[in-house]
């Protein structure tokens, strides 16, 4: 599952790249943007998968902040905590990005 925990990492980005980010995050922020760009990235081997995996993710945490699903137990386990389980067998597998060789 999804760790809440977020690391802050600075980013420099050409003025024109930033204010198109900016112009696109209008109702969200801006680092949320760059974070999913960056998240759907590394889950995904490309745009659907990557889309897929953060529509799955989404709908986790969907569940996990309904109020009815965390209240209503099966055999001593949340809704919430069964349907999450389920949600996460359907995510995608992450690609595996190669490090350039630096120049010395």
């Amino acid at each position: 599952m999804e760790s809440k925990r977020l690391i802050p990492y600075s980013v420099h980005l050409p003025e024109p790249i930033f204010n198109q980010i900016k112009e696109a995050a209008q109702d969200r922020k801006a680092a949320s943007v760059v974070r999913d760009a960056i998240t759907m990235y590394f889950q995904g081997s490309d745009k659907f998968d990557a889309g897929y995996n953060k529509g799955v993710n989404d709908a986790i945490k969907i569940v996990k902040s309904n109020q009815s699903a965390n209240s209503i137990s099966v055999n001593g386990l949340p809704i919430s905590e069964l349907v999450c389980a389920a949600l996460t067998t359907l995510f995608k597998e992450p690609i595996h990005v190669q490090k350039k060789a630096r120049r010395t």
